[in-house]
Formats: structure tokens, sequence, C-alpha cells
């Protein structure tokens, strides 16, 4: 009884075997499934060449166009003008800025004019009883001679007579110093040499003034330039009277200008060239920084994309038959976030947006507002 159980389990086994293997031989031969392709949603715009205007894009400082810092060429005591010497002070052309004590210089230069005036009238006995025919007008001169206002220039020589009788009573020699000695008394009055404003004071009343020290800066404020640097592959681009667009950083604001000097030099290191923009404006102020737009020229049969798009082969990547393909293109002028490209076909369908992961032979979906649209409503 007991053999005959264990045969039959034996069997039992045997049969379940061949069915457990048929099993996983059937299982194996199963279809796989079929994974479903998933089109991405792209953005395209077909191309339409034109001219692209090309605008150079620089920044800088504005500088005054006028402007003059002030040094002093004698030593003495600052004193006080009719208006104080303080920054921010505005003063008309012919203004005096700023007096320096020179009552002790004033004083030895009326000493010398005294000297002049005593060698001149010596000499008038001779010139009248020796050489009558220049005594009037030496004479006229002595008599409109006044020791409070300048030297006046001395007769003109007529003959060498008259010049080596002048020389001889040495006139000549002291009318020169005179003169030198009026120039430097003229130095301890600083005057405005425009209509301006004073932007720096380093001075104030009763201060030691030394030759040669600075004094402070004095601008006109109603004419700026601003110094842009571009590539040295514009400068024949570059042209006095070209149009200039200046914003602030913010761009909330902008002013018109004008290209009015072009450096003929081309920086050694950076490979750029200097141009400067006159702008006016009463809104302006010397030290601001501006962005300066300079429309440089115009790019034929070419169109802006973003820098974004240009793959490093100088590829774009554009839609054929519902699938991504590459394009080669030639880059022609790079800004900060456009590249100026062409040799693209009118009406291709390029990217406007960038695609992660994007191949050649990608399945794409081209975006549709007026479908988007519909399905919202």
């Amino acid at each position: 009884m007991r053999n005959l159980i264990l045969s039959v389990l034996g069997v039992g086994v045997i049969v379940g075997s061949i069915f457990f293997a048929k099993y996983l031989i059937d299982s194996k031969n199963k279809p796989k499934p079929v994974i479903q392709k998933r089109a991405k949603t792209v953005f395209v715009e077909k191309v339409q060449n034109g001219a692209v205007p090309i605008v150079v894009n620089s920044n800088g400082s504005l500088t005054a166009k006028r402007r003059v810092e002030l040094y002093a060429e004698v030593q003495g005591i600052f004193k006080g003008s009719s208006k104080p010497f303080k920054e921010g002070q505005n003063f008309k052309a012919g203004q005096t800025l700023l007096r320096i004590d020179a009552s002790e210089f004033a004083a030895g230069v009326q000493s010398q004019k005294s000297n002049l005036y005593n060698l001149i009238a010596a000499a008038i006995p001779d010139l009248r009883l020796d050489f009558p025919d220049f005594y009037p007008k030496w004479q006229n001169y002595l008599d409109n001679y006044d020791l409070n206002k300048p030297t006046p220039e001395l007769p003109k020589f007529t003959s060498d007579k008259e010049r080596y009788f002048i020389t001889g009573r040495n006139i000549l020699t002291t009318y020169y110093s005179v003169k030198n000695a009026e120039q430097r008394l003229a130095k301890y009055y600083i005057t405005a040499p425009f209509s301006g404003v004073l932007t720096e004071a380093l001075v104030t009343e009763g201060t030691l003034i030394r030759n040669g020290q600075k004094l402070g800066e004095f601008i006109d404020p109603s004419v700026y330039e601003l110094e842009v640097t571009v590539n040295k592959s514009f400068a024949g681009l570059l042209k006095v009277g070209e149009r200039v667009e200046l914003t602030n950083l913010d761009k909330t604001q902008s002013w018109g200008g004008k290209i009015v000097r072009v450096n003929g030099r081309v920086n050694p290191q950076s490979q750029t060239i200097s141009a400067f923009a006159e702008v006016t404006s009463d809104d302006l102020k010397e030290g601001m920084y501006l962005e300066a737009l300079i429309d440089a020229k115009e790019e034929k049969n070419a169109i802006e994309i973003d820098r974004k798009l240009l793959l490093e082969n100088q590829e774009v990547f554009v839609v054929k038959d519902s699938m991504l393909d590459v394009l080669p293109v030639k880059p022609v002028y790079y800004s900060d976030k456009k590249v100026v490209v062409k040799d693209i076909p009118d009406g291709t369908q390029i990217l406007t947006r960038p695609v992660p992961g994007a191949y050649p032979g990608m399945l794409v979906k081209i975006y549709n507002d007026s479908s988007a649209t519909n399905k919202a409503e």
C-alpha cells in the first residue's frame, strides 16, 4: 500500500513538472508591448529674412565737455569773492572764482610802474630838444599814463635813432618788467573761463595757498560727453555724426546724442576703439553711468535670434515633417542676448525656445495658439 501511494505521488510530481515547464515556455513567446512615441510640443516661427539693424552696446560715465581743474600759480592767503567758493555754486563767465591776497605784490607792481613813469618823464626833455619829431607821441603817452590802470603799450618806433635812444634810457627793459609783474598779479585773481558750476572746492577762506596747489574743479553743465568702447571690427562703421541713444541703467530715461569724435588708435590690450558721444540735457549730471546704443549698420538678408538657440557648431534646430533637424547658419554679429545670423531660407520653421534634450530626428508637435484657445473655450 505504501509503495502504491509513493508511485502515485511520483507520477503526480512528474506530470506537474511537465505542465509547469510548458507554462514557462509559453510565457516567453508572448509579444512585447508596443511603446507609443510621444511628440514633444515646440514653439516655432517662420523665417522672414530682412534688414537687421546692428546696434553696438556699450556703457560708461558722463564727463563734462568743458571742465577746468583750478591750480594756484602764486602763494598767499585765500580771500573770499562775491560768491562763496563752495561745491555747487554757479558762476558766470568772467566772474571771480576766488582771490588770493596780493596786497604786498601789488605794491611792488605799483613801484615798478612808477619807475617806468619816471624814466619816460626824464627822457621827455631830451626828446623835445634832440628828436622833436618823436616828442609828441611820447608826451601823449606820458599824459595818458595812469598808475591805477594796466600799463599801455609803448608807442611804435619809427626809426633806429628813436629805438636806440629809448633803449639806452632803459625804458624798454623796465616796460617789459612791468608787464611781466602785471601778468603775475593777474594770477592772484582766478576768474571763470565760461559759465558753469563749481564741482569741487578744496580750500576755504583764510587757507594759505601754495604755488601748484589744486584748488578745485569747474565745469560747464550744459554739454556732456560719454566715452564708449566698441570692437575694432566696427572702426570703419563709426562715423562722426552717427546717432546714439543713451539710457540709464534702470531703462527709465533716455537721451539722444551723436558721435563727435572717434579715436584713431586701437587699444592693443582689449582690441577696442574709443568713440565719444555728445549729449545735452538738464537732467544729466557728471559721473552718471549710462548705456549707449550706437546704430552701426544694417545687415541685409538676415534675422536676429536668441543666443541660446545657436548650437556650438553654428547650427540651429528647425522643424521638418514633424521632426527636428539641424541647419548650418552664418553668425554675423553677437550681442549680450541676441545673435544675427544668415543663410536660413525664408519660410523655414525655426525654434523660438530651446528644447531640453533635443536631437535630430526627434518627433515634435508645433504649438498652436488657436487650438489651445478653442480647448479653453
